[in-house]
Order: C-alpha cells, then structure tokens, then sequence
C-alpha cells in the first residue's frame, strides 16, 4: 500500500511509547498518528498507536473505536468486533460491531445491532444510513427501507446517505429507485465512482457500500449510471477556483484592513498572499490539461474572475492604491459565486 516511499516522517510517527498515563494532548497526538497512518494504509502501524494509548487507558472509547475501524478495513473482523464491544453503546462503535458481524456471518446479532443503532439515534443521519446497509445484508425488508429513506430525509446533500438508499433498493429489486438513487450520488460527488480504491478508515463505510453496489448491479445486470469523465474533471477545477477565490477574498480583506496602519506591510502581505496561490497552483498537470474543455463547459466566468483577482491582489503589492483591491474582492466574490453555481 503506501509502504515506505515518500513518507519518510511517518515512520518516526509510528512508534513513540510511553511509560506514563498520556495527558489529553499526548493522547490527541496518538489518535492523530493513528489516523494519518491509516489513511496511508499502514495499518498496523496505527494500530500500534492505539495499542501504545490503550496501555496507558484501556477505557479510552475513541481509541477503542479508531481500534475497531482500523482493524475492519485491514479485513480482521474478528479483531474489529472484540474491539467494538469493548467500545461500548457510542453509534460509531455500534456501526463497527454491525459491520464485522456481517463479515463474520452472524447475521441475527448484525440485525439486532442495527436495530440497537436505528433506537439509539434516531435523528443521526450517519446512524440511520448506517442501520440501514446493516439490515439490508443481514434481514433486508422495510425497516432497511424505511432507515435509508430517513437518512436521505436527514442529510439530503450527502451522497453516501443516496449511495446506501441505492443499495438497499438493488437488494429489494427496486431497480428504477436504485438507479435514481446513484445518479443522485454520483451528482452530488462524481469522484463516488472510484471509491472502492479508497484506502484508510474515514471513507470506510463509503467504500464498503460502493464496492457492494457494484457487485449487486453487475449480478442484477443493472445498468447504473457509472462516474462521467467530464463531470469529474470539472469538479476538481471547481474545487480549486473556489479555493482560489476563498484565499484572495480573504487575503484582499486582511490587505485592504491592514493598508490604513502601515501600507508597506499590506503590501507585503499582499505579496505573500500571491505566493499562496502559486503554492495551491504548483502542479499545473493536475488541472491544466482539463481547464480549456472546462471552461467551455460553463467556468468561463469562475476561471477569468479567479485570474482577475490574483492579478489586482499582484497589482496592489506593485503599486498600491485601494482600487486593485475593491477590484480584487469583487472578483473573488464573482468567482467564488459563480463557480459553486456550476454544481
């Protein structure tokens, strides 16, 4: 996975033990070890984290839960559901528990877990979708229904909640309502289609469902709508004309407040400001190829305003004056506006 290349300082992120009891940052810094080497895919390294903090407080239920995730990705269920059940009643827990449940066959103790979650938290909209992928695999029917409906009620902009409404409709061969569920997905995050190659354990659960989707719709030979292309790249350039856009607003605001006290310094700031944005831009082969077709796709506006606004924010460091910066944030503010209406 992501081994040893290129990472040189998580291997001194691996191992840092102590002999004492961790205060509250020491045992942050073991979670947050823990984490950055699980979205790496070392995760027995992360898991030697936990382990380190766990020895110290053996109740420390994040530590516990991260715990069980992590070893529920590295395909130990078993390890994952000892973990979980030491954990406790906290959803997150539960959800893992449900899962290595499934894993492992149990498929009544998986049922009553999800039917433990859905009482638990009934307006957690990550609990309700959660309860729902778990009854589907484990006693399918309404109540699986019913939880995926409700967690589209609760969180209609997430597309995992849409994702896990598709799943339970191609268990029931609802097909028409799956199909619509995914596409819906899909256009609230066209990168949903290539998530059964994410590593780590924060898009768990979403990677899980993908990965079962697509082995359903195959068997079902249901034609669900797979990721577009051209969707996908300009999503990413959307995402960085906002970044962009965010950045000089908030620059040519802390500029224009700092100009009236000592302009030298604005200026400079300015200048820094600019470096930024080079430093966001500096891998060109990641969004140039695609920004020509982009822009004829409807981010004409987003891309020459975004432009526009690095280029005052320059101007002012160059010659001062409060009209490159009022230019600046109007068309930062143009940018930013125009480009998330491109959703």
């Amino acid at each position: 996975m992501a081994g040893n290349g290129g990472w040189g300082g998580a291997d001194t992120l691996a191992g840092m033990p102590s002999d004492a009891a961790p205060d509250q940052s020491a045992a942050d810094g073991y979670l947050q070890r823990a984490h950055l080497l699980a979205e790496l895919g070392r995760y027995d390294e992360g898991i030697g984290e936990l382990t380190a903090l766990l020895a110290a407080e053996p109740g420390h239920v994040p530590a516990l839960t991260m715990l069980a995730r992590m070893h529920l990705a590295a395909d130990r269920p078993a390890e994952a559901l000892a973990a979980a059940d030491t954990a406790g009643i906290v959803v997150p827990a539960l959800v893992t528990r449900g899962f290595a449940l499934l894993d492992l066959e149990r498929w009544k103790e998986a049922a009553a877990t999800a039917d433990e979650i859905l009482t638990r938290a009934p307006g957690d909209a990550y609990a309700q979708r959660s309860a729902a992928a778990i009854l589907s695999a484990s006693r399918n029917g309404q109540a699986a229904l019913d939880a995926a409906w409700r967690a589209v009620e609760l969180s209609p902009d997430e597309p995992e909640a849409h994702l896990v409404l598709g799943l339970v409709a191609v268990r029931l061969q609802l097909f028409d309502l799956a199909e619509r569920a995914y596409r819906e997905a899909l256009r609230l995050d066209p990168e949903l289609g290539e998530a059964g190659q994410d590593v780590g354990v924060a898009r768990l659960e979403r990677r899980r469902y993908a990965e079962t989707l697509e082995h359903l719709t195959a068997m079902a030979d249901l034609p669900v709508a797979r990721p577009d292309p051209a969707r996908t790249v300009d999503a990413g350039i959307r995402r960085l004309l906002l970044s962009v856009a965010g950045l000089s607003l908030v620059a040519s605001v802390l500029v224009g407040a700092l100009a009236p006290a000592s302009p030298g310094a604005s200026r400079l700031f300015a200048v820094l400001a600019v470096v930024a944005v080079a430093v966001l831009l500096r891998r060109p082969a990641t969004w140039w190829p695609g920004l020509r077709e982009a822009m004829s796709r409807g981010l004409v506006v987003p891309v020459y305003a975004a432009a526009a606004a690095v280029v005052l924010l320059l101007g002012y460091a160059l010659v001062g004056g409060p009209w490159p910066l009022v230019g600046a944030i109007t068309a930062s503010v143009v940018a930013g506006f125009t480009a998330f209406a491109r959703r």
